[in-house]
Order: structure tokens, then sequence, then C-alpha cells
């Protein structure tokens, strides 16, 4: 085991600033502890390794294990949003005044590691949040690797070569249909040039993703806002953001795309942020449609 202690400059909260990092409830790559500590499971440049984060005294100590320990220590800072600046965010609705202000310890966290971000999104293209956790579950279960370290339920997700060699119907087994497949499969085999998306800028990076085909706006967005701690990668296509922004700011319902580009125009570079504190802070819109039926394709 290795250690590191990291004090941020200002307020931290450690379980919102990491929790999009979380596949729904039993991700095995990461856990989030009554204490209010945070395991996450990770494959690294350097090989898998499991890392600690332990809020303590306004900072957070780190512990590490595996071949990725270093790595995961060398780059704890910027996994916990030490290059993130929360101060460029300039309130201009009464909303966003009151979400700013209570969230002062939320930071954007960047991993630096693409694949991790990325297989997940695609996974949940146009799917359920259930299916869509549940099929990461499933495939990591079956195909990562143990967690290095006293993690003993948590698991490393698979390497690419080995994500291109999951047969058809471990993915039909997983609830996974071929489209969704199709595309991590080619994600797989493109991963080395995808990784350094991790160091391009936003529009950059989300170009390198979307030129692999079964990625589009929505799934490079919700990529990068991990992998890269992009302020202003608004998620474009998404079934409830619109909506959910639309009603948080107008208190209208049935806001599109468009619409909510429009409303996050002032916060242009900072779009993503906007949307977090709006997530974390407002009512949800009134529903008065059926959810989103589940579509269980491994009885077919």
């Amino acid at each position: 085991m290795a250690t590191r202690t990291w004090a941020p400059p200002g307020p931290y909260d450690l379980g919102r600033t990491l929790g999009v990092l979380g596949r729904g409830p039993g991700d095995p790559a990461y856990r989030q502890d009554p204490d209010g500590s945070v395991w996450r499971a990770s494959r690294t440049p350097a090989g898998p390794g499991t890392l600690h984060l332990v809020p303590r005294d306004g900072g957070v100590r780190a512990e590490a294990w595996g071949p990725g320990a270093d790595w995961l220590l060398e780059t704890l800072p910027t996994l916990l949003g030490a290059a993130d600046d929360p101060e460029a965010f300039v309130p201009r609705h009464r909303l966003l005044h009151e979400a700013h202000r209570r969230n002062p310890g939320l930071r954007l966290a960047r991993t630096g590691l693409v694949m991790e971000s990325l297989i997940p999104a695609v996974l949940e293209q146009k799917v359920t949040s259930d299916e869509a956790y549940r099929a990461w579950r499933l495939l990591l279960q079956r195909h990562g690797e143990p967690a290095p370290g006293p993690a003993p339920r948590m698991r490393v997700m698979p390497e690419p070569r080995a994500w291109a060699l999951i047969p058809s119907w471990e993915w039909h087994r997983a609830g996974v249909d071929g489209k969704r497949s199709a595309a991590i499969v080619r994600a797989a085999r493109a991963a080395a040039r995808l990784e350094e998306a991790a160091t391009m800028d936003g529009p950059a990076a989300a170009a390198r993703l979307q030129a692999i085909p079964g990625i589009g706006p929505w799934t490079a967005a919700e990529t990068i806002q991990r992998s890269n701690g992009a302020p202003d990668a608004v998620t474009v296509g998404d079934l409830h953001l619109p909506r959910t922004v639309g009603y948080a700011l107008t208190g209208v319902r049935g806001t599109d795309d468009a619409g909510m580009l429009d409303l996050l125009a002032p916060y242009e570079g900072q779009r993503h942020r906007a949307c977090r504190l709006i997530l974390l802070t407002t009512r949800a819109q009134p529903r008065r449609a059926p959810r989103l039926s589940v579509n269980d394709i491994r009885a077919l």
C-alpha cells in the first residue's frame, strides 16, 4: 500500500465531486461507504489499481494498491478537482446562485482515463439507467479482474483487447444489443488513440471520440465530463436533461435541446457545471407520461 494526502484550497465535498464516477448501486468499480470514504478500481496506464479516499481534517487521505498505485497517487489532485476552477462560474439566475452557494465543495473530477468512462456511457445509450447499470455490473463481474488490495468484491474493468474478444452471447447475456456492443468493440480497438483525448481540450476530445461509429455527441459529452473534467461539455440528446434544465430555470415544461442551449448560453464555458448544480438542487419536472419501459433482450 502507498499513501498520499491532498489538501484542497477551500471547502471540499468528496462524495459529490466523485459521485458521477459511480454507475449505480452495486458498481463493481466504485463504492462509497457510510463514513463518506470512496473506493475506486481503475485500469491505469501502469496496470490495475485500487484507490481508497478518506476525508480527513479538511483534506483527503488516499491509499492505493496494485501496479497502478503510483499512477493513481500521482494523478490524485487532478482526479479530485485541483485543476478545476469553481470561481469561473458566475451565476445569473437565482436558482443557480443559490445552488452555487450551497455547494461550495463541488469540483469537477478529472480521471484522465477515457475508456473507463466511455464504455459505461455507450452502455447507457437509449436504455434505462437500471439496464445500463446491470450490464456494466455483469460485464465487470464476468470479464474484469479482482481489484488489488482489501476490496474483495470490487473489479477492475477488462483491458481493451479483452473487451474486443467478448463473444456475442456474453453481450446478449448482459442485455447489451448488437449496436452498443459493436460500438464498444470498435472503441476498444482504437483505445490508444481514444485515451489521447484525455489531454485535449473539450471540442478536440469530443471530435476524437466521435470519429468512432456509434459514438455521438451525447456519449462524447458524458465521457469527457469525467475523463477531462470539461466544464462546458453539456449533454445534448438526453431524454430528461433539457426538460429538467428548462423547468428549473423557467418553470416551463417540455424544453428541448435547442431551448436548453439557449437558456445555458449565458454560461458559455461553464454549461456542464451549470447543469450539475441544477441537478443537485432543483426539483424534477412532474411526470405526465409513463416511464421508459425496460426491454430485457436476454430473454430473446
